[in-house]
């Protein structure tokens, strides 16, 4: 597992994002304006009717375009206002 030590000498153990849930995802971003990395992009998302029709909503939302870039800082969980981010340990 990874660790490090804090600029006051405390053990941290980053954890990196495995899983951002779309289907909470409302698309406003603020995850993507705080990842220093190459992590996050806004991707389409289709919702499906029940009656198949041809005016399906869509929505942009945010995905993980890059998971092995993340630093495990967590800036992305702390910003986001419907907790779409899974995190664990490397």
């Amino acid at each position: 597992m990874t660790t490090g030590l804090t600029r006051g000498g405390t053990e941290w153990t980053p954890q990196f994002v495995t899983n951002l849930d779309q289907e909470k995802c409302i698309g406003c971003g603020r995850c993507y304006k705080v990842c220093p990395r190459n992590v996050l992009d806004l991707v389409e998302r289709e919702l499906a009717d029940d009656d198949d029709d041809e005016d399906d909503d869509n929505m942009m939302v945010m995905a993980i375009a890059d998971a092995m870039d993340c630093i495990g800082c967590g800036a992305c969980g702390r910003v986001c206002p419907k907790d779409c981010y899974t995190y664990a340990p490397a």
